[in-house]
């Protein structure tokens, strides 16, 4: 029998017989590991752990613990899924069942006259769970496109048949587990005894493959864990993101708030909220003075010939809002980003070699076309601000100007409370080039840049193919919040094309025409995302310095309103930002609505407070902190609040 060497992770080599599969060298390790193998990442490929590896690989045994071993995880639940729905719901149709970033969810039609609700997820699951007990194989079967056709035929599955269409025959796989068959290309866990407990989570409309002049269908999300606990431990993550949740806060604090009659997906800053966005943009903007960046401002619409021009048009067009025309028939349209017209400011006189880098920043307003499903508070929106900034430098500095703006990323997060990412270089797909612009060795010399400055500055990387911009790769900074979920916050980019498209140049030393390169970079993504990352984050209680109410004085009776008003006046002289509560309300009252509102500090005054000149000092969490004179009190705010 024919030996193969399997190469490990950590560069360890073993000879195995031909035709092994990933779960029998998983047992040959150990029996434990055996039993939490959920895939095979072969070659770089994720396969089923019980298919067979012919010739030597690079192997990647893949557990719950694994990206690539949860999604397989899902994806097999998904057909566990469907199979339970089809035993308790006889000629079901079936569309799409995907793994999704927490969970998976199944697209069907049921049969004429029933309906999912609420009431049936529990019913859904106990038989899932009951199916998921007889430790059904996914068995895997390339089969020939005619075979598929006929037996989707004869269970009168029109949507699979429709999927089928797009598939070259010889390509064509399906899985079986029990009693359910499904045309999926894979790959799935050993057996359904893997799950072990799972939960509906809800029911939506879903059209046909997203068209929507096709039918409408019923999607059923749900998640699966290989353990009862891990359930019950993501359910209580979930009732703790609920409280946490920006769109609740953001109306209970007064931050932001949205009205059909403006439009979906444009949000309306309050003054609560309009303060924490302006102290953030003034954070900002403090940091890139002192980073060299000049400011410049760019109108909110850009002829149409701009985007053709730098790409995006041909790129994102679809994603855009549609040109708007003048009465000369001119095309204009709503700027979906600010690069362009920052090449063109660049453009706008000639440029020497002395002149870089040349660093313009601004918090520019945008506008992209996202379908009303898509919506969702902050964080998708159709209308956003950037703090956009575009370094236009010679190839010699574009290290050192990318480890700078590394820096400044850095200085956001910790000031603001994010210890916790990774930074996650996205490169292009070697397999799909057509999606981008430019030369091969431009992109090989930007990815190799991105790699060494990550790796001089020590941080700690993950590479995704395929997420690159269409004009460059990026560093994706990928946070974690406090309940442990990731967000994209934070990127930089290196752009050698578009100084190509827009012909940009400058003199060198040699007194010759150079191209510049260009680097875009973002901390905070869009002002929009980042208060609602930060609003969950921080459940709602700010940085001192950044809260949009800082301080409650909260006088006892109209007889100490004067006084309060005194306090006041000499807190916002210090750029401290309080108000007071002259409601006819008991104190008791008045420092519960405080607390819920998340106000800081409460300055409770009565006569003794007058008499003596002090305040009496509530933190909010904390409770009471003690009698202060006024300039103690101020004092210890101000060393609180610094940044």
């Amino acid at each position: 029998m024919s030996k193969i060497k399997i190469t490990f992770p950590d560069g360890n080599i073993r000879e195995y017989a031909a035709g092994i599969t990933g779960l029998e060298i998983a047992q040959s390790i150990s029996e434990g590991l055996m039993r939490n193998v959920l895939a095979a990442k072969v070659n770089g490929e994720v396969i089923d752990a019980t298919r067979p590896i012919q010739q030597d690989a690079h192997i990647q045994l893949l557990t719950w613990n694994d990206k690539e071993g949860k999604s397989t995880f899902w994806h097999s639940s998904a057909h566990l899924l469907a199979e339970a729905i089809e035993a308790l719901y006889p000629g079901t149709k079936f569309g799409i069942g995907p793994p999704i970033e927490n969970g998976f969810y199944y697209d069907i039609e049921l049969p004429e006259g029933k309906i999912l609700s609420q009431e049936n997820f529990e019913a859904i699951e106990q038989k899932m769970l009951e199916l998921a007990r007889t430790k059904s194989e996914y068995k895997r079967q390339e089969i020939s496109k005619a075979e598929a056709i006929a037996y989707f035929k004869n269970k009168g599955d029109n949507y699979k048949l429709e999927l089928l269409e797009r598939l070259e025959d010889g390509s064509i796989t399906f899985y079986t587990q029990g009693n359910f068959t499904d045309l999926c290309k894979g790959p799935h866990i050993p057996n359904t005894g893997f799950i072990k407990a799972v939960k509906i989570m809800n029911v939506a409309g879903a059209y046909w493959l997203g068209q929507t002049d096709r039918k409408q269908l019923t999607r059923v999300y749900a998640i699966s864990f290989p353990k009862e606990k891990e359930l019950k431990d993501y359910l209580t993550l979930l009732e703790e993101a609920k409280k946490r949740d920006h769109r609740k806060l953001g109306k209970e604090l007064e931050l932001f708030t949205f009205s059909e009659r403006v439009g979906m997906g444009l949000p309306l800053w309050l003054p609560k909220g309009t303060l924490l966005r302006e102290r953030l943009e003034n954070f900002l903007r403090k940091a890139q003075i002192k980073a060299g960046y000049l400011p410049v401002v760019t109108p909110h619409i850009g002829s149409k010939k701009l985007y053709i021009t730098s790409g995006h048009w041909e790129k994102y067009g679809k994603d855009s809002f549609q040109p708007i025309q003048t009465p000369e028939q001119e095309e204009f349209m709503l700027k979906p980003m600010n690069c362009p017209h920052h090449c063109e400011i660049y453009r706008s006189k000639p440029r020497s070699y002395k002149e870089l880098p040349l660093r313009l920043a601004e918090f520019g307003t945008v506008y992209r076309y996202e379908q009303s499903g898509e919506l969702h508070g902050l964080t998708r929106v159709r209308g956003f601000t950037q703090d956009d900034a575009h370094i236009f430098c010679r190839q010699d500095q574009v290290k050192d100007e990318f480890a700078k703006v590394i820096d400044l990323v850095l200085y956001v997060f910790k000031s603001l409370g994010f210890e916790d990412y990774t930074a996650q270089i996205s490169l292009r797909d070697p397999e799909n080039k057509q999606k981008y612009f430019g030369k091969d060795e431009d992109w090989e010399r930007a990815e190799n840049e991105i790699r060494e400055v990550a790796q001089e500055k020590g941080l700690n990387t993950v590479i995704e193919l395929g997420e690159a911009a269409f004009y460059g790769p990026k560093l994706d900074f990928m946070v974690k919040d406090a309940l442990g979920r990731k967000w994209q916050l934070g990127t930089i980019q290196v752009d050698y094309q578009l100084p190509q498209r827009f012909d940009l140049e400058y003199i060198g030393a040699d007194n010759q025409k150079h191209r510049p390169v260009m680097i875009h970079r973002a901390p905070f993504g869009s002002l929009e995302r980042f208060i609602a990352v930060l609003t969950e984050h921080c459940a709602g209680n700010f940085p001192l310095w950044l809260a949009p109410e800082q301080v409650a004085v909260l006088p006892i009776s109209e007889k100490y309103h004067e006084y309060a008003h005194q306090v006041v006046q000499t807190l916002q002289e210090q750029d401290i930002r309080g108000q007071i509560d002259e409601r006819d309300e008991k104190v008791q009252r008045k420092i519960r609505d405080a607390e819920v509102k998340k106000i800081p500090y409460m300055l409770i005054i009565g006569e003794k407070e007058q008499t003596e000149g002090t305040v009496s000092v509530r933190r909010h969490g904390q409770g009471d902190l003690g009698s202060f004179t006024l300039s103690e009190f101020i004092k210890k705010f101000q060393q609180e609040a610094k940044v």
